[in-house]
Order: C-alpha cells, then sequence, then structure tokens
C-alpha cells in the first residue's frame, strides 16, 4: 500500500470515528435541559460514556460527580457555571480537553507549566541559527553547524505545513552532513499528516509505528481491538537521510509531536535528547453541550509499537537526558549534548 493510501486510511479512520461521536454525543445532550443542571448532567455524562482514559489514569469518575454535583445552582451565572464545569475537567489532567464558550476556554497546562521549559527561541536564533543568516522551508527553521557538521531544523509547530519539496531542499542542503537534529522542543501538535511526512524521509522500509483504538460502548473498559498505525518510507524519488538523528524534546512537546518523537524514536538511527515530552495520547473529537457550549476530549488512545500508552510522554534513555543549562553562557545544553551523542554515533 502507499504513503498516500495509509495516510488516506488513517483520516477516513478518524472521520468515521468522529461521525460516530458525533452520534453518541446527539443521544447524550438531547435529553438534557438547557440549564445549570441540564449542562453539568449532559457534560459529566459525555465524558463518562466517551472519554477514553478513566481507567488508565485511576480516575473515579462518579466520585467526581459526587462532588461537583451539589455545586450546580440554577440561579448561577454563566460565568459561574464554566468555572465550576472548567474545574470538573481539570480533574482529568488532559491537554487535550478543552470546554469553549463566547466569553472563555478552559484548557489544563500542568502537564508542562510545573516542568522547566528547557528552551529558548532568542538562543537558538542568535547562537545557533545565526539570525539572520538561516533558512526557511515551509514551517522549518533550519541551517548546517558548521563547527560540528551537523544539520540543524527546528520545526516549531505541527500545524506548519511543510511540504515534500521544503524537505527536499532541507536534506539536499544537509546531504554533506555527518548527522542532523531536529529539534521540536515547544512544539504543541498539530496535523499528524506531517508527523507521517517528515518521518518518511528517516526510514527506507515500511513499519507498523503504533496502535489506536476506538470506543466501543459506554463503559470505561470498552474498546476496540488494537488497529495498527503504519508509517510508509517516502518514493523513491524523494531524498532520504539514513546517517545518525538526534531529535530534542521538552515538556512543551504535546499530541502531534508527542507522536512525532514515539515514531522517530522506533528508527535505528535516531535518539532522542533532552526532556520527557510533553504527552498528549488521545485522538481529539468535539461535542457540544445543550447550551451550545463546544467539549474538546480525548476519544481514542494512541499506543507506541509496543503497545504501551504514551498520554504521559516519552523520555529519553537516562544517558541521553539534558536541561538547556546556564542561557548566560550562550549555550543550549540539549543541543550540545545532541552533538555529543551524535558524535559518538559518529565515531562508530
Amino acid at each position: 500500500m502507499s504513503r498516500t493510501m495509509t495516510t488516506y486510511r488513517f483520516w477516513i479512520v478518524g472521520l468515521w470515528l468522529s461521525l460516530v461521536s458525533a452520534l453518541f454525543s446527539c443521544r447524550d445532550t438531547e435529553p438534557f435541559a438547557n440549564d445549570p443542571q441540564g449542562n453539568f448532567e449532559a457534560l459529566w455524562t459525555l465524558m463518562n460514556e466517551h472519554y477514553c482514559f478513566f481507567e488508565y489514569k485511576d480516575i473515579d469518575w462518579n466520585d467526581v460527580y459526587a462532588r461537583y454535583k451539589p455545586r450546580i445552582r440554577e440561579t448561577m451565572t454563566n460565568e459561574e457555571l464554566f468555572s465550576v464545569l472548567a474545574e470538573m475537567l481539570a480533574e482529568l489532567k488532559d491537554g487535550h480537553v478543552n470546554l469553549v464558550s463566547p466569553f472563555d476556554m478552559a484548557r489544563y497546562w500542568a502537564w508542562y507549566e510545573t516542568h522547566p521549559t528547557n528552551f529558548d527561541m532568542e538562543l537558538i536564533d542568535r547562537y545557533y541559527l545565526n539570525r539572520p543568516d538561516y533558512q526557511i522551508a515551509g514551517g522549518i527553521k533550519y541551517r548546517v553547524l558548521q563547527d560540528a557538521n551537523i544539520g540543524y531544523m527546528y520545526y516549531g509547530s505541527f500545524s506548519s505545513a511543510v511540504g515534500e519539496s521544503n524537505l527536499d531542499y532541507i536534506l539536499a542542503a544537509f546531504s554533506s552532513c555527518d548527522a542532523i537534529i531536529i529539534d521540536v522542543r515547544n512544539n504543541g501538535g498539530g496535523s499528524l499528516t506531517y508527523v507521517d511526512r517528515i518521518a518518511g524521509r528517516f526510514t527506507n522500509e515500511d513499519r507498523v509505528v503504533g496502535y489506536i483504538r476506538h470506543k466501543t460502548g459506554p463503559g470505561h473498559d470498552q474498546f476496540s481491538d488494537y488497529y495498527p498505525v503504519t508509517l510508509n518510507t517516502a518514493p523513491t524519488n524523494r531524498i532520504h537521510y539514513q546517517k545518525p538523528v538526534a531529535v530534542l524534546t521538552n515538556r512543551h512537546c504535546f499530541s502531534a509531536a508527542n507522536q512525532f518523537v514515539s515514531v522517530m524514536s522506533l528508527l535505528p538511527n535516531v535518539v532522542q535528547v533532552g526532556d520527557t515530552t510533553g504527552g498528549g495520547g488521545g485522538l481529539p473529537f468535539s461535542s457540544e453541550l445543550p447550551n451550545g457550549w463546544s467539549v474538546r476530549f480525548s476519544a481514542s488512545p494512541m499506543y507506541n509499537a509496543n503497545k504501551e500508552q504514551i498520554e504521559f510522554g516519552i523520555a529519553p534513555y537516562p544517558e541521553n537526558r539534558a536541561d538547556i543549562g546556564d542561557i548566560s553562557l550562550g549555550r543550549d545544553g540539549i543541543i550540545e549534548k545532541a552533538i555529543e551523542v551524535l558524535k559518538k554515533k559518529i565515531a562508530r
């Protein structure tokens, strides 16, 4: 099966699951009144039947109901209701969970806010990319680190488009380099299409890189079998790179960036350097409460190639852990660690 067919298959499955989720959501919310109690019941029930990580995170959702229901009053304002519902959703500790009203968006950011930043774009621009000399192709900034003969590319968001021609130009510029650093720190995710497109340049064979499951019923343990997610190597007329590669990570790598690290870590020429990623291993879907507020939540868990959860992030091997260090010295400790690791791989 071609790489394009695999990508389309993945998105067709996602579309089908989205439609199923929408049907469930209609069933859930129609019986509930458009008042504070009705919207509370609709949200709790929606999550109870379709959120996918209750068992994995050991969350007692019935206990959550018992604690939050007494706080709902018929006379409360929309702002007061929103505050209570947002607090209830924060019990899930999930960056993919949002409640959106016309006046606010509930979000859970503690998955990275309580951890070291380990990233400074100004430092990278000045000392590694040598602003303004670096090049930009699609959403990627890149240049050769001359002192090390290592290609460096920074990709800040999987929502930024990267075309096949962009990757050809970048890899052509790095063709004589001994290794490449792909920096996805502070990448909060985006489109899985670009995960497949970029990672496909660093393998010469198709391989199963993970699995996905979907809910088959309202029970917290009701899931389908594991469906494989396949990474296909890029077409032979595109430039591939098979020398050593380091992927740089911090806690702000989330969702599609987390999936990218999971995929790349499977490739024999790739090493992860830095900090544990932020996670975000649930494929998100959206629904709506009776009052029109939208709800986004993790509905389908994604796994690595060993069928292990990646919701809480992916850690580098202990010997490859690093932090940014003292930025006043004009050096990024994670980039420097990656250069050190890559030089050892090159010397073998």
